[in-house]
């Protein structure tokens, strides 16, 4: 390996690359521990794929990729051919990998749920309350020496306490989020997704209950028909949905007129899930339409124009950085492919936190296409 590769434990049985530092230290504990020889790039730019093909080499038994790489027949065909037989990507989102091309070559792919949830959750009410007070704008002023004092008009936001809160997507993140606002700032929720959402329907009839019991208004839950009437009811739109083919661009130029034109749009998803360009067009118009981005269309560039809108909130994808978030995510990454290696069973339980203490089980936390490969439990 060149000098942009660093390698652990060079005697192990197995090789593994790790195509980015990952934090922490105990990943790599995982991954010796299951004999493994661990060769970790050192480069902070995206690789492509054929420096990944050329890092494989013709013996690379494991690898852990990035969510900004792009593992595909290309990849999943070298690594066959260098003796794979795991892989696990550094996220719980997979749009990518080709999961096709992945089974075709007989290669289980992990990915890391379970440790995202309430961190990204977080993060999306932090861009909420960023977009919804302007906080861009005023710590902009701020720190440009514009501030004179006190004035009666000065960065007027949105209150969001009794508002109606629009999820798109009502899986766990969404879920979260959205019991995280109706929580501490009494919106109701409406919510769009492929299914019913009982527990998040349960948890505010249930939290409605406690309002009323202290005298407080009530708050409401229900799913929305279709996404434009989400889009039409809720004075904070929040997207938590997978990315695919249905969900590619699902907010356009359209869909962004239904929306209240002092609304707020927040995304911690998936870029694409936004035309972007449209959304450029749409803040300009409607300069009390505010938006929070975590995510962006084109990764790491930004559409032209959206650094210079007020408002609207970027940050560098760090809906899942906090430590703990991130160095959970590593483990289970290490122990997909230690487990795989090794012949470990599935683990096929949703509580992962257990692979986060002291000894790890000797299982394999989350494989993707399982049931494509007939591993499931």
């Amino acid at each position: 390996m060149n000098q942009s590769w660093h390698t652990h434990n060079p005697n192990g049985k197995y090789r593994v690359i790790v195509t980015k530092t990952l934090p922490g230290s105990r990943w790599i504990d995982i991954l010796a521990a299951a004999d493994c020889r661990v060769d970790v790039c050192q480069e902070k730019s995206v690789l492509d794929i054929e420096t990944i093909r050329a890092a494989m080499g013709n013996r690379c038994h494991g690898a852990i990729g990035q969510l900004t790489e792009t593992w595909g027949e290309t990849l999943f065909t070298a690594l066959k051919a260098a003796g794979g037989t795991a892989y696990s990507n550094y996220a719980v989102g997979y749009n990518n990998v080709d999961l096709e091309a992945a089974t075709r070559a007989d290669i289980p792919v992990g990915n890391t749920p379970g440790v995202l949830t309430e961190t990204t959750a977080e993060m999306a009410v932090a861009l909420t309350f960023a977009a919804a007070r302007r906080l861009g704008e005023a710590e902009r002023f701020m720190r440009a020496g514009c501030y004179a004092g006190w004035l009666p008009d000065l960065f007027l936001g949105n209150l969001l306490n009794g508002k109606t809160l629009g999820i798109i997507g009502a899986g766990r993140i969404g879920t979260a989020y959205a019991c995280m606002m109706v929580q501490g700032h009494g919106m109701s929720v409406v919510y769009y997704d492929l299914s019913d959402n009982s527990e998040l329907e349960n948890f505010v009839s249930d939290f409605s209950k406690f309002r009323d019991a202290r005298g407080l208004p009530p708050v409401t839950c229900r799913r929305a028909v279709d996404l434009e009437a989400l889009l039409k009811a809720a004075d904070c739109v929040s997207i938590h949905t997978v990315l695919d083919d249905s969900t590619h661009h699902l907010i356009d130029a359209h869909a962004l007129a239904l929306i209240k034109t002092d609304a707020i749009l927040i995304n911690t998803s998936r870029g694409p899930v936004i035309d972007e360009a449209a959304l450029v067009d749409h803040c300009r118009n409607h300069p009390d339409f505010r938006v929070g981005l975590d995510v962006f269309e084109h990764e790491p560039a930004m559409a032209a124009g959206l650094d210079q809108l007020d408002n609207v909130i970027v940050v560098p994808h760090i809906a899942s950085a906090t430590r703990w978030t991130r160095e959970g995510m590593a483990i289970l990454a290490a122990c997909n492919v230690a487990g795989l290696l090794r012949g470990d069973p599935l683990w096929g339980k949703p509580d992962i936190l257990p692979f986060l203490g002291d000894q790890s089980p000797r299982a394999i936390p989350s494989i993707v296409n399982a049931d494509e490969l007939g591993i499931a439990p």
